[in-house]
């Protein structure tokens, strides 16, 4: 079995009265894959990368309120919040393709 530190995960609030959280969960992989990102180099070692679907991430009070789904990047220990299946792309590109921060979905 592989170590759980090989990977990098994107876990998605799924918790939401709508699907928001699934539909976000679901454009991240596809952008994963569209973008070549299902293995990033983390530290000079490569990680796999999974979208992880979740219960509740402890973040509404403190995300942005508004339509989309939190989610938080492991290990990196990001946290991002409103996010919809539009930002998935920028969120694959800048923070797992470029590992900058997207700042406008940082929790207030």
């Amino acid at each position: 079995m592989k170590s759980v530190d090989k990977m990098a995960r994107l876990f998605v609030c799924a918790a939401q009265k709508d699907e928001v959280g699934r539909e976000v969960a679901k454009a991240l992989k596809g952008e994963l894959k569209k973008q070549g990102l299902k293995t990033v180099l983390v530290g000079g070692e490569k990680r796999k990368v999974r979208v992880q679907t979740c219960n509740c991430l402890d973040l509404c009070k403190s995300c942005k309120k508004g339509p989309g789904a939190a989610l938080i990047v492991y290990p990196d220990g990001v946290a991002y919040g409103n996010v919809r299946p539009r930002d998935a792309a920028e969120i694959v590109h800048e923070h797992l393709g470029e590992g900058r921060v997207v700042e406008r979905l940082r929790p207030d």
